[in-house]
């Protein structure tokens, strides 16, 4: 579903992606795993038509997302690090919204946003504003509006930072119950390590914007020779704090100039 062969991006002196190579297969989970300006949302947002690579090729369903943008952009749902959701409207104008953006036919966008409001649990409060949601349900209904236009990949950046562990495990059982029955294939990066070993089919480790390691969570943990996932991205990208790079740039701002694109 997803390929990327010797990738780049720069940023003036700043090598946010130093080439870099893997493949996500259909129906996986694949987690992006690195510490802070590692180059995972840089990756995503070139994957995401959001930023053209200085070098190397993207193939996303067969598709060049630096030439085929917008057949590319109706292939994935996204949800940023960044909340999206405008909250003085209600869930369901929210879902209205992106179906219109996608060009979702009215009533095939209507059955399909109460279908995922129940799916995510959100259909009693459909009709409430957004502004009145705690963190967990803002989540979910950011991921349940990326699935309106059946997208093929889901892309989850971070999504549940802040969440408390309730609402953390909650929105990954929603999420791999969609991979499980209607086989989306998820690309997801968030620095929770238990959430990765939980959920993920396959792990990339990414450390100064070069891809490290790549295995199952079992694999990572034996070439490491280390007990837990999280010993195993210490041994892989060391012990040392991390500052945020080129890759903390406001992600909304990127997404309206890609709609008026």
């Amino acid at each position: 579903m997803i390929r990327v062969e010797n990738l780049v991006k720069r940023f003036g002196d700043l090598t946010a992606v130093d080439n870099i190579s893997f493949e996500v297969q259909r129906g996986e989970i694949f987690a992006f795993l690195g510490p802070n300006g590692a180059g995972k949302t840089t990756t995503i947002k070139m994957l995401t038509t959001l930023l053209q690579p200085t070098s190397g090729s993207l193939e996303l369903d067969g598709l060049d997302p630096t030439v085929h943008r917008d057949e590319v952009r109706k292939r994935f749902g996204v949800v940023f690090q960044d909340p999206s959701l405008d909250q003085d409207l209600t869930a369901w104008e929210n879902m209205e919204i992106h179906g219109v953006l996608y060009g979702v036919p009215r009533k095939e966008r209507r059955e399909r946003a109460a279908s995922l409001l129940q799916l995510f649990e959100l259909w009693e409060r459909r009709d409430a504003l957004v502004k009145t949601f705690s963190g967990g349900m803002r989540r979910r209904l950011e991921i349940a509006r990326g699935l309106l236009h059946t997208p093929k990949v889901l892309f989850l950046d971070e999504p549940t930072l802040g969440l408390d562990p309730q609402s953390r495990n909650q929105m990954w059982t929603h999420v791999k119950n969609l991979n499980e029955t209607d086989q989306v294939t998820v690309f997801l990066t968030t620095h929770y390590m238990d959430e990765a070993d939980r959920v993920a089919h396959r792990i990339a480790v990414i450390d100064h914007g070069r891809v490290v390691a790549i295995g199952s969570a079992r694999e990572l943990k034996d070439q490491t020779n280390t007990e837990s996932l999280e010993d195993a991205f210490l041994a892989l990208t060391g012990t040392s704090i991390r500052d945020e790079s080129a890759n903390s740039a406001d992600s909304m701002r990127q997404i309206a100039r890609m709609w008026r694109k």
